[in-house]
């Protein structure tokens, strides 16, 4: 059997959040069962923040709860402090996304805490948690780790005290972000092996951004290191309003493209995936997607590939 590389769909979350204009509810549900039905069986799909910043994210409790009625989807949703958690809670999200800014000027400037003050309020949402009665995976992103606008580098020691401590604060599994897109392959492959060093198998993805055009190098620089799990956007949509200069995700059908081609098995339909890029188009801004397949169109070769493994 070929080794499973897990995908984490992140478009109607993370993809969004740059759209200027909300997208109606039932256009997202409508995207979220075509991603599902093309094989992505983790869909990131909101975040609870507040409306007047994130307005795109509004209905995120009711994007959640109808996902929640698509058997077999594992269900994301993103929350930045203790009244989102308790928001993504009681909206029923599987898996709690919580971000962390390891760059301290960042993190100050976004929600006026240093790091490690932030990671205390962090262990606060993780404890509430786990006094819940139903269980919910947390899922703790070490954002800027591989650079930020605002303060420029990251000193690798920032990233390792920062995901030690939120290992001890609790996390379920941590995911280190290049929130700003400014990582390279070297240095993705320096991280990994540093925070593995700290955290063991408790760091279990990578979140990449593209800014540089260097997205799918650096992922496959941590496949190299052993990371089984990424999160990717479909059209590479993206980035963060929070952080000054954040562009798209790595795109997921050049992302899939690349892991089955290598012979992993991601459970991705490509087609059916670049069928329903083609849907969703219309609900976009001109230009939005982007990506090296949907440009080129799958080649016969990928085909000829996918008939014999299935053979």
């Amino acid at each position: 059997m070929r080794e499973k590389v897990t995908i984490t769909e992140v478009g109607p979350r993370d993809g969004l959040q740059l759209v200027p204009d909300p997208m109606p509810t039932d256009v997202k549900l409508e995207w979220i069962r075509g991603l599902f039905q093309a094989g992505l069986r983790d869909i990131e799909v909101g975040s609870f923040v507040s409306p007047r910043l994130v307005p795109q994210m509004a209905d995120s409790a009711e994007v959640v709860r109808q996902s929640l009625l698509i058997d077999g989807l594992t269900v994301y949703g993103l929350a930045a402090n203790m009244k989102g958690a308790m928001a993504a809670y009681e909206a029923g999200v599987q898996v709690m996304v919580i971000p962390l800014s390891v760059s301290d000027r960042h993190s100050r400037a976004n929600v006026n805490k240093g790091t490690l003050e932030h990671i205390e309020a962090i262990r606060d949402m993780i404890e509430w948690v786990r006094q819940q009665a139903r269980p919910v995976r947390l899922d703790v992103v070490a954002a800027s780790a591989f650079g930020c606008s605002v303060a420029g580098v990251v000193s690798l020691e920032d990233v390792v005290r920062a995901t030690r401590a939120l290992d001890a604060a609790g996390a379920d599994r941590i995911v280190l972000a290049d929130t700003v897109g400014y990582a390279y392959p070297s240095l993705v492959r320096d991280t990994v092996r540093a925070v593995q060093d700290a955290v063991g198998t408790r760091l279990s993805k990578l979140h990449l951004h593209d800014t540089m055009g260097l997205g799918t190098a650096n992922a496959l620089a941590g496949l190299q290191e052993g990371i089984r799990h990424f999160d990717a956007c479909m059209g590479g949509l993206g980035g963060c309003p929070f952080a000054p200069g954040a562009s798209g995700n790595i795109v997921t059908e050049d992302l899939v493209f690349m892991l089955e081609r290598m012979g992993y098995d991601t459970g991705v339909d490509l087609p059916a995936l670049l069928a329903v890029r083609e849907r969703m188009q219309s609900h976009l801004p001109p230009g939005a997607l982007r990506g090296g397949v949907a440009a080129a169109g799958v080649p016969a070769t990928y085909q000829a590939r996918a008939a014999s493994a299935t053979a």
